[in-house]
């Protein structure tokens, strides 16, 4: 894995990367052919999975990490520790900049794991990494 992060919270990276390579599988992705799947783990240990629902109107396409972050705020979930992305292809699959605003809402200090297809997984911290100086709750409280 990549050391551009510190180390993570204690948690089981592969177990979350295998997690988010079978939530790919069930991708519906008919148009691109590119298969995104995700696993969010929460900081009460329960893991949410998601997998990209491509759209013939391709507007209304949604990522894997948009399936999962609000199917754990329904369940009442407000605090993530790490996620892990699998995506078709060479090299990591980094959420795209919809998802890492929707992340960074939540948890600016999201561990994220991004594999592909081949080639090592990559870590990052999502607020430090991928989205730095990103717009947050904290902006708007005055």
């Amino acid at each position: 894995m990549s050391a551009s992060a510190e180390a993570p919270p204690d948690f089981d990276a592969d177990a979350l990367l295998a997690t988010a390579s079978v939530a790919r599988d069930q991708a519906y992705a008919p148009y691109s052919g590119f298969r995104v799947g995700c696993a969010l783990l929460t900081a009460d240990g329960r893991v949410f999975a998601g997998a990209n629902v491509e759209n013939a109107a391709y507007g209304s396409t949604i990522c894997a990490e948009r399936v999962a972050m609000p199917a754990a705020v329904v369940a009442g979930v407000r605090e993530f520790v790490a996620l892990a992305v699998v995506g078709d292809g060479d090299g990591p699959c980094t959420p795209c900049g919809a998802c890492r605003q929707v992340l960074f809402e939540f948890a600016p200090d999201l561990v994220v794991l991004a594999a592909g297809g081949s080639g090592a997984p990559a870590q990052y911290v999502l607020g430090r990494d991928l989205l730095p100086d990103g717009f947050g709750p904290v902006r708007l409280r005055g």
